[in-house]
């Protein structure tokens, strides 16, 4: 934040910002960077390889999405086919409650695959529509209105879990009763399962599915560059590279990301690899005071007898 604030300091005097790029950075900040012209609009910068960005990647024209991760379903194939896989939420809590002690999820407070799985519960009770919640519309009695549904949702599963209501202490807890045989699915964070893939941390008979009715929660990280940098057109050249189906597959295969450019676009091999988890939608949930809210209403309204 102290890089990009200085940077629009000296866009209003003229000066030399010393910087040329941000990784992971949100265009909105500093407040009002945007709209007075600190970053770069990368839908008028003809980058070559713009085009191929996945739109639904897209948030604004001033941060370039370049790799993402979201939450998805990992089965152990020995024991589920890849045709009666689950791929919507109501098919997904009938499979659960058709297969006791086969699933479980983690603390939402301890891991976003849990976390995820617990929004995606909310939004399944409010019309799967993610545009519900926003850091600017908490309040606490709009959270009093949207979450209880959800506990309702999730209370109503919690006997079919493994343990008849037992939760994993992290992301990393729910890859091992995977790995173990113990649970035939979990949900899980892209990036760190298609990681346990490809380091042996899981056999290649885990199968990887996403939902089709609306996806679980993920993001993309976005790159944004300073009209006043030094090096622009060079940082820009760089953007566009980054974009390029070849760094894009290398992000699936080197660091278990998601592509920011359509999946056409990728290597034939891992598009058809991965095809089950080609997500046709990226939603986000706020953080901020959703959090709390939704952290500490899930300890009081679904697990309230849970022993830490």
């Amino acid at each position: 934040m102290a890089i990009s604030e200085r940077a629009l300091a000296a866009l209003q005097t003229h000066k030399n910002p010393k910087a040329e790029m941000l990784e992971g950075f949100d265009p909105h900040l500093p407040r009002g960077a945007m709209e007075k012209g600190l970053w770069v609009n990368f839908k008028e910068a003809k980058l070559s390889n713009y085009a191929h960005v996945n739109p639904i990647a897209k948030q604004t024209n001033y941060g370039l999405p370049y790799r993402g991760s979201q939450v998805l379903l990992a089965y152990d194939k020995t024991k589920l086919s890849q045709s009666d896989v689950p791929k919507t939420w109501n098919t997904l809590t009938n499979w659960i409650k058709s297969n006791p002690g086969q699933f479980i999820y983690n603390r939402p407070d301890n891991g976003g695959s849990g976390g995820n799985f617990v929004r995606r519960a909310i939004l399944e009770a409010n019309g799967r529509d993610p545009k519900r919640f926003t850091i600017d519309n908490y309040s606490e009695s709009y959270a009093k209105k949207t979450l209880p549904p959800a506990w309702t949702i999730l209370r109503d599963l919690a006997p079919y879990l493994y343990g008849k209501g037992s939760y994993t202490a992290g992301n990393t807890q729910s890859i091992q009763l995977l790995a173990q045989g113990v649970v035939t699915m979990v949900p899980v964070w892209s990036d760190q399962v298609l990681q346990s893939l490809s380091q042996g941390g899981l056999p290649e008979t885990t199968g990887l599915v996403q939902l089709d009715d609306l996806a679980f929660c993920g993001g993309m990280s976005q790159i944004t560059v300073f009209t006043n940098g030094e090096n622009k057109q060079a940082t820009l050249k760089l953007s566009d590279f980054l974009l390029s189906s070849n760094i894009q597959s290398q992000i699936i295969e080197k660091i278990g990301g998601f592509p920011a450019i359509s999946w056409e676009y990728i290597a034939d091999d891992l598009r058809e690899k991965y095809k089950d988890v080609v997500p046709k939608s990226i939603p986000t949930f706020p953080n901020g005071p959703w959090d709390n809210a939704i952290n500490s209403g899930w300890y009081r309204n679904v697990v309230p007898n849970l022993k830490s």
